[in-house]
């Protein structure tokens, strides 16, 4: 395990069309390679495109493979609208490493008040489960997930948590009051990247297990330390059990 990694959170906002926001990821990336880990917002590739969701799970598709020709020794996040055989769509957070992707999991918890149950389906609970990257242990939630305090105990043992996010700015405290209690909580990093739309919240931020906070919401890349020699140090003398 490194003793310590080099992460970016990404506060982009959406355009049209779909191919200008992949090519502002690309730039991003080209300029962050020195970062071990980057994270891109909730499906921060096409938006919430209810009205051409066919279109925006196929650009999506080109997305993911473009990344995997890509993406080599880092760690990249963001989430992907993903047309199913049977039909349905989901927001699948994919996690690509290595020229591949190496973890995916459906959103579990629909945001209601968004309507995203009237045209996504849910994934499983099952999904949420720990990843390893050269014996750094990964989780993820998305956006409405951090609500939710038993998925916090599935997570629990992950170094860093990856919560790619569209927030809306009603709720921007709360954002900020719950990422940073799961880090605590669950001593781990917490990566935040939020939309930076004018309806969503920013607060795009990486927190530290110590209670530290790295965030500025008038930049499109936050960057930060993980420091995986503290992780060790609270929890050999903060016992959680």
């Amino acid at each position: 395990m490194p003793h310590s990694l080099k992460a970016s959170v990404l506060q982009m906002t959406n355009f049209t069309p779909y191919e200008r926001n992949l090519e502002r990821l690309l730039i991003h990336l080209d300029t962050l390679k020195d970062q071990d880990i980057v994270l891109a917002p909730e499906v921060s590739m096409t938006d919430y495109d209810y009205e051409h969701l066919e279109a925006a799970a196929v650009f999506s598709e080109e997305v993911e493979r473009v990344l995997c020709e890509r993406v080599g020794d880092q760690v990249v996040g963001l989430t992907l609208l993903t047309r199913h055989a049977d039909g349905r769509y989901t927001n699948d957070a994919v996690v690509i490493h290595d020229h591949r992707v190496i973890h995916r999991q459906s959103k579990h918890k629909l945001f209601v008040l968004g309507e995203e149950d009237k045209h996504l389906a849910a994934g499983t609970a099952d999904e949420i489960q720990l990843f390893e990257v050269d014996g750094v242990r990964y989780g993820v939630l998305i956006c409405f997930e951090l609500r939710f305090k038993e998925l916090w105990k599935q997570l629990e043992g992950a170094d860093v948590i990856l919560l790619p996010s569209q927030w809306g700015m009603p709720r921007k405290r709360h954002l900020e009051i719950l990422a940073p209690a799961l880090a605590v909580m669950n001593q781990a990093y917490v990566l935040v990247a939020n939309s930076a739309k004018e309806t969503m919240a920013a607060s795009s931020a990486i927190y530290s297990p110590s209670g530290g906070v790295v965030m500025d919401d008038m930049q499109e890349v936050i960057s930060g330390e993980i420091d995986l020699g503290l992780l060790k140090k609270m929890r050999r003398y903060i016992v959680m059990r």
